[in-house]
């Protein structure tokens, strides 16, 4: 015999609570109860085994409401019974209360947990249960407009829809029940007020050197998630990814350090993966990494190493994800692991790794080291423009032009461009000024907790490589990054 598992259970006699066993395994994935055999498999022998293979059914039928097969085993001359239960697919009760077979332990279900054990049993998700209270009131029509522009353009709806009634196009997304309320969804993607009903739909971004208790600086987005993302993509772009500049013929080019679109594949399934009924989305940004982290396990089906090859989709939010299909942010069928290893591939980063922790899954996401962005987009720049003087952007969001003459492209010439390398704390200074030309030594100092003799030392580098230059009196003047450089 087996050890005790998931699906096996011992037991030296028959005592009626072991209906919550039964109850619990046809709630799970079904399993077998041994009567008769002690937690060493030992075969012990039942002397009213003839009796119990009648009792046993009937109680079966008569406090769980389902028929279960009951076999009668021998071993030498010891008899013993053997309790076959088959997965249910609507919830069973005993007693009134719900049991569930998790790992080798019975667990009575309540609260949340047992609201969505009934839910999924029946075919629903979190985001279908009504908003008691919400109206048509709640929804911002601003943003159903951006939705319909989304969708016409993803040819995903017809351009006539356009002009729909904000009813009708939530009734047309099945985002009412049929007792006529608002569904969760509905205010998750479109409300205007979305905190006021759900205070944990939000995204935190944190920047960290190396562990948590390193904190740099934070930002938390909220408002309706389908807008969120690109919400989230401009913050991360303004402040917290590097996005060096580059020239392709005369067009002035700022790609982010990670591909965008794969970072927004990412960013779109944590929100439409998440369980709302826990905390927020995190994505913590490191010098060497970038993790982000969504709440709610995966679903039995899928392993963490599944999520990067082709898999099926299993929608934990059907509204959510049918929304956000339709606007054309995701692919139905869970092709979305394609765009990301095509995307990671092009600029030759390693593959995002996924690992299930704190109740939740995380998205891990290598990043270059700053000199190897810089270096990589100067690669990417210098080609050959006949007769044309070629300005090349070398650094994080500064505009620090090497000029290039094309009759001095040699190869040898190219390998002789000079690469400035800016560490992440002179990154961050940059940083500072272009958001605040007036910022101060102490400012800059207090937040990035180093001395204010260091800030100088870095201020006195920068100018001195030309990336940023001070104007004005030592007081009331201003911090310059030079977009252009002689």
């Amino acid at each position: 015999m087996k050890n005790e598992c998931q699906n096996i259970e011992y037991k030296e006699s028959w005592r009626d609570e072991y209906l919550k066993w039964i109850c619990g395994f046809a709630n799970a994935h079904g399993g077998r109860i041994y009567i008769g055999v002690n937690d060493n498999k030992k075969v012990i022998g039942l002397p009213d085994a003839k009796k119990l293979m009648e009792d046993i059914p009937n109680k079966i039928v008569n406090y769980l409401g389902i028929v279960e097969d009951v076999n009668l085993l021998t071993e030498g001359n010891k008899e013993y019974i053997e309790i076959l239960v088959s997965p249910s697919n609507v919830p069973i009760a005993y007693r009134g209360t719900y049991h569930y077979r998790s790992g080798s332990t019975k667990q009575e279900l309540k609260g949340l947990a047992l609201q969505q054990f009934i839910m999924e049993k029946m075919g629903h998700s979190w985001d279908d249960i009504p908003v008691f209270g919400a109206t048509l009131d709640d929804i911002d029509r601003k943003t159903i407009d951006f939705f319909l522009r989304c969708s016409i353009k993803a040819g995903r709806m017809n351009e006539e829809e356009v002009n729909a009634s904000t009813e009708d196009v939530l009734r047309n997304l099945g985002l009412f029940t049929k007792e006529g309320d608002l569904k969760n969804a509905a205010i998750l993607l479109f409300g205007n007020h979305v905190e006021h009903f759900f205070p944990s739909a939000t995204f935190k971004i944190g920047r960290f050197h190396t562990d948590e208790s390193d904190l740099i600086i934070q930002d938390v987005i909220g408002g309706n998630i389908i807008q969120m993302a690109s919400r989230v993509v401009e913050v991360l772009r303004a402040k917290y990814l590097l996005s060096p500049i580059h020239y392709e013929g005369m067009q002035r080019v700022e790609q982010l350090e990670i591909p965008e679109q794969a970072l927004r594949e990412l960013i779109y399934n944590a929100i439409s993966h998440k369980d709302y009924t826990g905390p927020a989305i995190q994505m913590r940004i490191y010098d060497h990494s970038v993790e982000l982290w969504n709440y709610g396990l995966l679903p039995k089906e899928l392993t963490p190493a599944d999520l990067m090859r082709k898999h099926s989709s299993y929608p934990r939010n059907h509204n959510i994800a049918n929304v956000f299909f339709k606007a054309g942010f995701v692919e139905s069928w869970g092709r979305g692991f394609k765009k990301i290893t095509e995307e990671f591939g092009r600029v030759h980063l390693p593959l995002p790794t996924i690992e299930e922790n704190g109740g939740g899954v995380t998205a891990i996401v290598q990043r270059k080291a700053v000199g190897e962005v810089i270096t990589d987009r100067i690669g990417e720049n210098v080609g050959v423009n006949v007769g044309v003087n070629v300005g090349v952007n070398v650094g994080v969001n500064v505009g620090v032009n090497v000029g290039v003459n094309s009759e001095e492209m040699s190869e040898t010439n190219v390998k002789n461009i000079p690469k400035i390398e800016l560490t992440e704390r002179q990154y961050f200074i940059v940083s500072a000024i272009r958001s605040n030309p007036y910022v101060k030594v102490k400012q800059m100092s207090g937040t990035l907790s180093v001395t204010q003799r260091t800030i100088e030392r870095d201020l006195a580098v920068m100018q001195k490589a030309g990336i940023i230059r001070h104007e004005g009196s030592d007081k009331a003047g201003v911090w310059v990054v030079l977009e252009k450089t002689k």
